[in-house]
């Protein structure tokens, strides 16, 4: 094997092979583990789908591949079946980062809103929700458009989530709607108040300073270059290439 190729070791193919998806009609597909280790380098590294090294096969059947089961949600579900394998009732963190969209991102159909790229400080940017736990790992993954309210995107994210105990925030997700489902989800919320709030709610410091596990989680998966700068026209691409970077990161040792 070449020198700066990434490829799935043992241990880490025996904990994702039994959750690929085996219900598949048509002809049998190539080796898993050489197309999977060829999608997740082109992940890392950021080049074009057609630099692909010929290490890892046709670059033809390594997108292929990927754009494939991001239709089928098979990522997704890949990632979900990994992340069940943490623990409920954790405390869990929230919040957003904003990836720039480049050029190549354009022309998804529906327009740049359905596909999650809007305008905010940072030019054509897709905002990245997500949840993580206590070991900085993340459980949930929502998308919007870079110049949408954190809070806004809340409650999406918030059906994603697993059982909690608590949730941290910062003062953007500081609305009595969003608290009050928190609660209704049996957690506590640790949010601190806005600076305009009349009715003041009492919250952990202790415990808020827990919330940069979120931050570090985002940076980790930023070490993916096609997750540090978005180049998917479609928006369920990008989540595809976030969920199998979180799987990576995070999720197979």
């Amino acid at each position: 094997m070449r020198k700066g190729l990434f490829w799935l070791n043992d241990k880490q193919w025996a904990q994702i092979e039994p959750h690929l998806p085996t219900n598949q009609t048509g002809p049998a597909r190539d080796d898993d583990r050489r197309i999977i280790s060829g999608i997740v380098h082109m992940l890392q590294c950021g080049a074009r789908w057609r630099d692909c090294p010929p290490d890892y096969g046709p670059y033809t059947k390594i997108y292929n591949r990927f754009n494939r089961w991001a239709k089928r949600g098979h990522w997704q579900a890949i990632f979900e079946a990994l992340a069940r394998c943490g623990k409920d009732g954790v405390t869990l963190s929230i919040d957003s980062t904003s990836i720039k969209a480049h050029r190549s991102a354009s022309g998804g159909k529906g327009g740049k809103h359905e596909q999650a790229i809007g305008r905010s400080r940072g030019g054509r940017t897709t905002k990245i929700h997500a949840l993580s736990d206590p070991d900085c790992k993340p459980c949930a993954f929502h998308l919007t458009p870079g110049q949408d309210a954190d809070i806004a995107a809340g409650p999406s994210l918030l059906k994603l989530a697993p059982p909690m105990s608590s949730l941290i925030g910062d003062k953007g997700y500081d609305g009595d709607g969003f608290r009050a489902e928190i609660v209704n989800r049996g957690a506590k919320p640790v949010i601190p108040n806005k600076s305009n709030r009349v009715t003041l709610h009492s919250f952990s410091k202790r415990a808020y300073k827990g919330r940069n596990v979120i931050e570090r989680c985002f940076c980790r998966l930023k070490d993916f270059r096609r997750v540090a700068t978005r180049y998917d026209k479609l928006a369920r691409n990008f989540l595809a290439t976030v969920h199998l970077a979180a799987v990576i990161a995070y999720w197979i040792n």
